[in-house]
């Protein structure tokens, strides 16, 4: 089958002249204009680019060059950009690591680089501890910093060298590094910069902590064109409503926002004079279109770590009537992107395979882990060119009739119950659809060797739900086993540093958080007491009342052949099966089983006054 046409992003853009130099020239141009901006720090052009010469003089001279690892544990700050720009331009690569990661994982990165030098603060450096690694502190050192030249150093590195090592989860529980060269930076950089038209006029946001790989994205084209980049506290960065706020006080005219924030951003009222053209958004699934009275327009983006930051966007448009998740778009300039069933053929539109990119922004690899290099980039197949790569993503995406790409999930988090795969985004994308959901996710967890569906909602205060209603509002949309046992209520869905779900943050389901339904009927005669305590030790649920249904509880087929067994152990009856499909919540079936009662009595009676 012949490449899409969406594959076709080719755009030429300078590959010669790198970050540092990109930043100079900016500094020649526009000395004086807002370079960084935080409630304690502000700097110039002239005074980012001055810094950062000297400190990269300083690095070169601790011994810091071409390839060489500098890990930077820094606070998300404008002293954190001087930091890494410096590295830049001493021709090295930065390690960003988030200081409020635990000790233990920061000191394995650490190792795991084998960073010559740690740029951070004392209180860091002192939580870290000492390693064989030297410390540089940037109040205790600034004096000698500053007596480096202000001249910047001789550019050393060239585009296929090294830019930054940035760490992600890793499948076996430890991180993984990252490595991101100088060609594959610029191409984000160049991409950004055409796409979004960003002048020097710009005024961007810097929400991302720093160990997420979307700072990379908000600090260096912004920088590279002369727009200015500002920082909220970390209070505001988190709440939508301060966040907003901060927004259109500051004049930000472009931010990254991840997802889940961004969709709570989207459901407030904005001021029509707000600055903000462009909210850019990525990192977990979009389930909600804008709202067509936005005074900006809303951009979906989606990249693996692995291939620098952004792979393909689209702006999402309103859309009155959704049947469907906002798509992830298309390919950004010279990415190529495939579906591919598992002999990495493609599949036909609309058919869903694995995601596989290509193209220039693809990552050199791992660091120090080639066996998983070979697992995740393999040999292009569709390329005639010695040596180029696909990066096997493991996420699960369609194309779309329009040539767009749709988002479909996570090999690793599809869900098998009873022989059945599930995707729980479907799930999560019919939910928020319900009136007064804000946004959902839907998880697995296993209660007695047995899987059950978890819906998790963050809804707006005044709704008021029923675990009846809503099972009924997704039965019209999904199969019954596609249907969570329980809803549970949150006020926000907990983030990973990188601004995904986190779904292992999620809470136990509990009396104090499960919707359920308004009017619960406890069970009264002998008969459904003991129905209910048999269900409730089955499906391993606290309590269950006469209208809860054996099915929505998390039964299905295989436990109905033990409900019939406890029944027949309990109350001398045989059920058939076809009834636990045909009576399925416990006042039904404690009706059946008083009912086969009734008759068995009556049958004795008959036989008892025959032989009389």
């Amino acid at each position: 089958m012949p490449s899409p046409m969406w594959n076709n992003g080719s755009h030429p853009y300078p590959q010669d002249t790198l970050v540092g130099q990109l930043v100079s020239a900016q500094s020649s141009k526009t000395p004086d204009a807002l370079a960084l901006a935080s409630a304690t720090q502000i700097f110039t052009y002239r005074q980012l680019d001055r810094l950062s010469n000297q400190f990269a003089h300083h690095l070169q001279s601790l011994g810091v060059g071409l390839e060489t690892l500098v890990g930077i544990c820094l606070e998300r700050s404008p002293e954190m950009v001087v930091a890494a720009l410096a590295v830049l331009k001493a021709g090295a690569a930065y390690v960003p690591l988030d200081p409020d990661y635990p000790v233990e994982r920061l000191r394995f990165m650490l190792a795991d680089a084998r960073v010559p030098v740690l740029i951070s603060r004392r209180e860091i450096s002192d939580r870290i501890g000492s390693g064989p690694w030297q410390s540089v502190e940037v109040q205790r050192d600034s004096n000698l910093i500053a007596q480096h030249p202000a001249s910047a150093p001789a550019a050393v590195a060239s585009g296929r060298n090294l830019a930054y090592v940035i760490y992600t989860s890793g499948s076996t529980g430890r991180p993984k590094g990252v490595q991101i060269t100088h060609e594959s930076l610029l191409n984000l950089i160049f991409w950004h910069q055409r796409a979004f038209s960003i002048t020097q006029a710009d005024r961007a946001s810097q929400l991302s902590s720093v160990g997420f790989d979307a700072a990379i994205w908000e600090l260096w084209p912004n920088l590279t064109a002369g727009s200015s980049v500002h920082f909220p506290d970390d209070s505001t960065r988190v709440v939508a409503e301060l966040l907003r706020d901060w927004l259109v006080s500051e004049k930000i005219t472009i931010s990254f926002v991840p997802t889940p924030l961004a969709e709570s951003l989207i459901s407030l009222e904005w001021p029509e004079n707000t600055a903000l053209r462009t909210l850019l958004t990525g990192a977990d699934t979009l389930h909600h279109y804008p709202p067509a009275h936005l005074p900006f327009v809303l951009v979906n983006n989606y990249g693996p770590t692995e291939c620098t930051v952004v792979t393909t966007s689209t702006t999402v448009l309103p859309k009155e009537l959704p049947d469907s998740l906002p798509p992830i778009g298309r390919p950004i300039d010279n990415f190529q992107v495939y579906i591919l069933d598992e002999q990495l053929h493609q599949v036909p539109v609309g058919t869903v395979g694995e995601l596989h990119i290509g193209g220039v922004g693809l990552a050199r690899g791992y660091l120090n882990q080639p066996e998983l290099d070979g697992q995740r980039f393999i040999e292009n197949p569709f390329s005639s060119v010695p040596g180029e790569r696909l990066y096997r993503t493991g996420d699960l995406a369609r194309c779309l009739a329009d040539g767009q790409i749709g988002f479909v999930g996570r090999l690793d988090e599809q869900i098998k119950i009873r022989g059945y795969r599930i995707e729980p985004d479907e799930i999560a994308a019919v939910l928020d659809q319900y009136p007064g959901i804000k946004s959902s996710v839907v998880v697995a967890r296993e209660t007695n060797g047995d899987k059950r569906l978890i819906a998790y909602l963050v809804t707006a205060p005044e709704i008021e739900l029923t675990q009846s209603t809503l099972q009924d509002f997704l039965k019209k949309y999904l199969p019954d086993y596609m249907v969570p046992a329980v809803f549970v209520r949150v006020a926000s869905l907990p983030m990973t540093a990188s601004g995904k779900i986190d779904r292992l943050a999620l809470p136990v389901p509990s009396t104090d958080n499960v919707i359920a339904d308004q009017e619960r009927i406890p069970p009264r005669t002998p008969v459904e007491k003991r129905v209910v305590a048999i269900l409730s030790e089955l499906l391993g649920v606290r309590q269950v009342n006469l209208d809860d249904n054996f099915f929505f509880l998390g039964g299905h087929s295989l436990l109905g052949t033990q409900l019939i067994a406890r029944a027949r152990d309990s109350f001398g009856v045989e059920l058939p099966l076809r009834t636990v499909f045909d009576s399925s919540t416990a006042g039904e079936l404690s009706a059946v089983i008083e009912r086969m009662l009734r008759e068995e009595n009556a049958e004795s009676t008959e036989t008892t006054s025959a032989a009389d």
